[in-house]
């Protein structure tokens, strides 16, 4: 269905341009406050610059954490490059937005998780709630097609944060996850 807007992908470069914001932010300022990063990405995409020393260690996924001991953090349109300490050996890793699965700042429960989705996939229809209202219908929940980013909304109170496992379902500590899909088309 090449005559559909693509809801799913407008999002997903919509929700890396926050993370863009806010390590760019970061890169200028520094941290404020009690803020700090996860960041997960693919290692094995395109544009991902790690050592093989690195690559052999995460040959798949890696999380890194920005928080008390990076330097040089630089951002561009595409991505960012920074300097982290692995096991006392300081390290310069470039890592592209595209590259991101994961973002997470514990410090007030905020993440995002993104999943691979391809420009060319074409996708059927899905009803929404306002399509099943005015057709009379009860309202229903459609079932995903495939994956799609995933938005982890902020608690009203602050709460202990612990790491989050690679690509969390939820984060410890329990802030409300709200999927994206419902909104997107199928």
């Amino acid at each position: 269905m090449a005559d559909q807007i693509r809801y799913d992908l407008l999002t997903q470069q919509a929700l890396r341009g926050v993370v863009r914001s806010v390590l760019a932010d970061a890169a200028r300022k520094g941290l404020p406050g009690e803020h700090h990063f996860y960041v997960t990405f693919d290692t094995r995409a395109d544009g991902v610059r790690i050592s093989d020393r690195l690559r052999a260690q995460y040959p798949e996924e890696m999380t890194i954490i920005l928080q008390h001991q990076f330097w040089d953090l630089a951002v561009n349109d595409t991505g960012f490059d920074v300097g982290l300490s692995f096991g006392g050996i300081p390290e310069k890793l470039t890592v592209p937005f595209d590259a991101i699965n994961g973002f997470f700042d514990p410090s007030v429960q905020f993440g995002l998780q993104f999943e691979e989705v391809t420009e060319g996939e074409e996708t059927q229809p899905a009803p929404t709630l306002m399509q099943d209202k005015a057709a009379g219908k009860k309202p229903r929940t459609p079932a995903p097609a495939r994956p799609s980013p995933t938005m982890i909304a902020p608690e009203k109170e602050a709460v202990a944060a612990t790491p989050p496992e690679p690509a969390p379902d939820r984060p410890s500590g329990g802030g409300e996850i709200v999927r994206l899909d419902r909104f997107r088309k199928k």
